[in-house]
């Protein structure tokens, strides 16, 4: 079984940066897709970033140029760097795992960690 288990939110000023990180536990890091997912306050929940097995990334446009996901198979870590943070990216940031594609239904999450984003 997969377990996932994110950290690093917390409140932060515009313009600023926080680091999330996402560990798995239970299978090779290298044996699964990736994403970060994120659903604000009265919204759905929405892809933000997604990697492949082979570690291709996948950017959507409210990430491009701002938000970097990596990943490190040795510690079974991903994370997701976010820069030059926005109001709008308030949310809780989800982890998603997947043996095949991870951007839609993926089989694993993790519980979430808040990011708060102030004016």
């Amino acid at each position: 079984q997969v377990q996932l288990v994110e950290s690093g939110g917390g409140l932060v000023q515009a313009g600023g940066s926080l680091r999330l990180s996402c560990v798995e536990s239970g299978r090779p890091l290298g044996a699964l897709a990736m994403a970060w997912f994120r659903q604000g306050p009265g919204k759905e929940r929405e892809l933000v970033a997604s990697s492949t097995r082979s570690g291709v990334t996948f950017y959507t446009d409210s990430a491009k140029g701002r938000f970097t996901m990596s990943r490190d198979n040795a510690k079974n870590t991903v994370y997701l760097e976010m820069n030059s943070l926005k109001p709008e990216d308030t949310a809780v940031y989800y982890c998603a795992a997947d043996p095949a594609y991870v951007r839609a239904d993926p089989n694993y999450w993790g519980r979430g960690t808040q990011v708060t984003v102030s004016s």
